[in-house]
């Protein structure tokens, strides 16, 4: 039986990997991109956000979060939630209407889509007799009324959206009613909104986009007043007892109107022109509040003076004699209020003003004095300032959690201390089982901490370089600071703020240690600052230090940017992390890598120029080593200069071309004696040998500390090891004074090895494994009792990773033990290497180290250690999405970040027992014969791509594929052929009884009193 099984097919290995590894993706983080629709449901208090890349997102209560994705990709332009129902629909811009609903499976909700359909007129009709232009779902919870632009108002059954052809409400009959010398058939053209009387559902308000408003009674099917704007109509809104309602214009204007019992055109009670008297932008949407002490709020969107404030983006709150302009940095898409929802209550009450822009939500406590904004829990804006880069750091000890969040609680004074008001669901997954970190930089030179324990990324604390360095805006400048006449008043809210003083102040590296509270953080103009955490404030001055990495060589001319200028004389900065020295490199290009020792106190850096190791508790450099080629002309331009050689370039190109010409020459003249090797390996692929004249060959790619033999198997001592572009690897041996003689003596390095990589391929990974092959703990763990002490009496083994291949060497020897060629047998490249720790989900006993490998294809691979074998492979990201691979981050137990737009990171997991996801439950409303929601009736699509349950992270017997119909990918990161493999898995994972029978019914049809139709 064993001569039948495939070589290296172990069936025990084969059961364990199905406990180790699962690939998921499992939850989007930060701010959707491209939102372009807002929905608020009081009754289950959820909101929706529609994009336009066609995905639908729910939000509630923290950790409630569902997600589902429209088939056609095309952008959501309006969401409404059927009122008291677990459902909403969505009308997107190919006119399109769309039923979902939130179902309760396997203990969770789950979104689903329940039927689509698109209104139709009658053939030879033009497009825009049927273009939907406003959704009014009755609070009867049966029908939907549909205002077209054609000015008729169509009505849609639910749950079935059928229309019901006898009640549609034409412009015809609209003007049988209304006296010829007010109106014509224009005037009824295009509707522009359709709101339900709030006292009397047999009403509904109709008003034109011309001006004319109807109000018109559906039992006698008839018009029974009707009022007359000037202007064109943007908005309604009714008063919340029905006696008057409120129209808002183009002109930026709004209009109060009274609602009588006589059949009479009204004339307006009030016409105001908030910020007048010259022209102004149209108000979009307006709400009229009432209150117990008498005073109404009123809100609006737009109206600003179009010639000085045209381009601003406003919602303005006015009460009384206070009144704010409250001015967003990107354009306003969608607004609502939170205000009492009990139908009894005689005031709305308003509590909270939640905005949509296009880069972030903003929620405003209006009961609060000041008004002052909410901190949200989730929807951070990541892309506040462009993100840099990323690190992530797990298991985070207590006392530094907490510090850090102290640290971030003073920086947050301003924020309401408001609860959460979008609060609805509850949270069922499990608590986060430890502390997680994702620290993120940004362009604008600041650094954020996330909690990234749990589903929700919640911003813990910022901590801004600029105040080292002198830039030309000042730090205390407060862009909210107003004059007490200062008209209109507008004020600044949000954090969007995508413009950078200086883009030399970027943050290119970050390196913390959670062990001793040390962070490094490196930047674009060649700065590296190393701080401590203090829990107060304190000012001090700044310790500098030069690096010349290019050691004084003649024939270099630095033609990038110049070096930050700093400080003089003592600096203050605010409680968190505060730098107490400054590492300069010389020239001040982009810092490429950077390590941290804290048990060591050195810090290394280097650049496309050489590398550095400086130690920060005796402020001195210890030394620098360039790695430039002398034919790396291109790494002294630096990243910000525009003057790109041509010449050179093509020069290059020609040479690639010749020597490629010469080498296939030579290949062909040597091809008999080679015939042997190719049949050993007839599938390698033929990789070229990289020239040392390539550019970039100096830039140092990685840098790593270890304790390991390097000089004689004897003897163990400190160690730094550089990788290169040019596929070269540097160890210096170091020698750290003792701890009684730390600051006496000086840290003294020695270079002692120095490989070059065959095909010169560049180095993106070094690891050191011990006698038991494993892993090098991290600076400060043993001493934390979190790992066992290395193994000191086996033989070393040095594993480099370049971009082509794997390879094992031993120590001290440095002879090469191992090697896995990945480019020449998968034609992929390295992008992305970490070690990352494997749990069983069968048993806490037993896990291993691999490596997680991102390559140039988006697949990520699993590699055993330290036997280099492939255990398994996963498509995760585009191969097209290079910035999303470039943004990737693995963690220590096999999760992973990366960004799938400006404003998102998709977070996905290799591993069966580390699993991060949305697990939550709505309580369904109770039922009543009308609404016929007994009726599970749906499509063969009902449970297309649909997100928000899963299962718990213990619960892996199921197969990848039944994993995958819960779990669905942003419209941007799928191609058609993944969308088809999701549908057949969904379609083939659920077998309900709902979807038994739905794939008998067509679409747009349902089910009847139990019964088919």
């Amino acid at each position: 039986m064993r001569r039948f099984l495939r070589p290296g097919h172990d069936p025990v290995r084969e059961r364990l990997k199905r406990d180790l590894f699962q690939f998921n993706k499992t939850v989007e983080h930060g701010f959707p991109h491209q939102p372009s629709a807002l929905g608020y449901s009081p009754f289950l208090r959820l909101m929706a956000i529609g994009t336009r890349s066609g995905a639908i997102k729910l939000y509630g209560a923290p950790g409630v979060e569902f997600m589902g994705l429209h088939e056609e990709n095309n952008t959501v332009m309006q969401i409404h939630f059927i009122p008291d129902q677990c459902q909403l629909v969505t009308l997107l811009d190919d006119n399109s209407l769309h039923l979902w609903s939130l179902k309760q499976q396997g203990g969770a909700s789950e979104l689903r889509e329940e039927h689509r359909f698109t209104l139709k007129g009658p053939p030879g009709s033009p497009p825009s007799a049927t273009q939907v232009t406003a959704v009014l779902p009755h609070s009867s919870r049966e029908v939907l009324y549909l205002g077209t632009e054609s000015g008729s108002i169509f009505v849609a059954e639910l749950p079935w959206l059928r229309v019901l052809e006898g009640r549609t409400i034409s412009p015809e009959a609209v003007l049988q009613r209304i006296p010829e010398d007010n109106c014509n058939r224009r005037s009824c053209e295009l509707v522009e909104a359709l709101q339900e009387h709030p006292k009397n559902p047999d009403q509904i308000l109709i008003g034109y986009s011309r001006g004319l408003i109807v109000l018109w009674d559906l039992q006698s099917n008839q018009a029974t007043q009707h009022f007359l704007g000037s202007q064109q109509l943007e908005n309604l809104y009714w008063q919340r007892d029905g006696s008057k309602f409120i129209s808002c214009h183009y002109d930026g204007s709004y209009t109060q109107w009274p609602v009588s019992s006589d059949n009479k055109q009204s004339e307006p009670l009030e016409n105001t022109v908030p910020y007048g008297p010259f022209p102004c932008k149209a108000i979009s949407k307006i709400y009229w509040q009432t209150t117990k002490n008498g005073l109404p709020y009123i809100i609006f969107q737009g109206g600003m003076p179009r010639a000085s404030y045209g381009d601003r983006h406003s919602i303005s709150v006015i009460h009384g004699s206070q009144q704010t302009a409250f001015d967003f940095t990107s354009r306003v898409i969608d607004f609502f209020i939170i205000f009492s929802s009990d139908p009894a209550a005689e005031f709305d009450d308003p509590s909270a003003l939640v905005a949509l822009a296009e880069e972030e939500l903003v929620v405003i406590d209006l009961k609060s004095a000041g008004w002052p904004a909410v901190h949200p829990p989730y929807l951070a804006s990541l892309h506040c300032s462009a993100i840099t880069c990323s690190h992530h750091v797990s298991n985070i000890p207590l006392k530094l959690w907490e510090r850090i969040i102290s640290a971030g609680s003073k920086q947050n004074m301003h924020y309401s201390s408001m609860p959460w008001p979008i609060d609805g669901g509850t949270n069922i997954a499990p608590d986060p089982p430890q502390r997680d970190l994702l620290l993120t930089g940004h362009e604008d030179g600041t650094v954020r901490f996330w909690d990234a324990s749990g589903v929700c990324l919640h911003l813990l604390y910022k901590l801004s370089t600029v105040r080292v360095f002198l830039t030309d805006a000042d730090p205390n400048d407060n862009m909210n600071t107003l004059g007490e006449d200062e008209w209109p008043p507008l004020r600044k809210v949000g954090t969007f703020d995508p413009y950078s003083d200086d883009p030399r102040l970027g943050i290119q590296k970050i390196y913390l240690c959670k062990y001793s509270g040390y962070l490094a953080v490196a930047g674009t103009a060649g700065q590296v600052l190393v701080m401590e955490l203090n829990d107060e404030d304190a000012e001090h001055v700044v310790d500098h230090a030069e690096a010349d990495l290019l050691q004084d060589q003649e024939g270099y001319r630095w033609k990038g940017h110049e070096k930050l200028k700093t400080r003089d004389g003592p600096v203050r900065f605010e409680a968190g992390f505060q730098p107490f020295v400054l590492v300069q490199c010389q020239p001040p290009a982009v810092v490429t890598s950077l390590a941290l020792h804290s048990e060591w106190k050195l810090v290394a850096f280097g650049t496309s120029h050489g590398f550095g190791l400086f130690d920060h508790q005796q402020k001195r450099l210890v030394f620098v080593k360039c790695t430039l080629h002398p034919s790396d002309q291109l790494a002294l331009e630096g990243p910000l200069s525009r003057v790109k050689s041509l010449k050179k370039s093509l020069r290059q190109s020609f040479r690639r071309i010749r020597r490629s010409r010469v080498s296939s020459r030579k290949r062909r003249g040597a091809a008999g004696n080679a015939s042997e090797e190719m049949e050993l390996a007839p599938v390698q692929r033929k990789i070229e040998a990289r020239s040392a004249e390539d550019s970039f060959t100096g830039f140092v790619r990685t840098l790593y500390f270890a304790d390991t033999f390097l000089r004689d198997s004897s003897r163990h001592c400190p160690s730094l090891w550089a990788g290169t572009n040019g596929g070269t690897v540097y160890a210096f041996c170091l020698r750290v004074p003792p701890a009684e003689r730390r600051m006496d003596e000086p840290v003294r390095a020695e270079q002692a090895k120095e490989i070059q990589l065959m095909h010169r391929a560049p180095v993106v990974g070094i690891l050191v494994l011990d006698g038991r092959s494993t892993p090098l703990p991290e600076p400060l763990e043993v001493a934390h009792d979190l790992s066992k002490s290395p193994d000191m009496q086996g033989s070393h083994q040095l594993l480099v990773v370049s971009e082509e291949q794997f390879k094992v060497f031993t120590l001290p020897k440095v002879s090469s033990k191992l090697k896995l060629k990945l480019t020449a047998l998968e034609g992929c490249r390295v992008r992305k290497v970490t070690v990352a720790n494997f749990g069983s989900c069968k048993t806490d006993d037993y896990s291993e180290n691999d490596l997680a490998v991102l390559t140039n294809l988006g697949d990520i691979q699993i590699i055993s250690l330290p036997f280099l074998k492939l255990q398994i492979r996963y498509p995760c990201i585009r191969k097209e999405d290079v910035s999303g691979i470039a943004s990737c981050v693995f963690t220590k137990y096999g999760q992973g970040f990366y960004l799938i737009s400006p404003s998102e990171f998709e977070r996905f997991s290799l591993s069966t027992k580390w699993l991060v996801e949305p697990r939550c439950i709505v309580d369904m409303p109770e039922v009543t014969s009308n609404n016929h929601m007994h009726n599970k009736s749906g499509t063969e699509n009902a449970a297309r791509k649909s997100r928000g349950s899963g299962k718990s992270p213990g619960d892996c017997e199921e197969e990848d594929e039944g994993k995958s119909g819960r779990l669905m990918e942003h419209a941007l990161l799928n191609d058609e052929k993944v969308l088809k493999e999701i549908q057949s898995t969904l379609e083939g994972g659920r077998g309900s009884f709902a979807e038994r029978n739905s794939a008998r019914s067509p679409l747009g049809h349902g089910l009847s009193n139990g019964g088919a139709d």
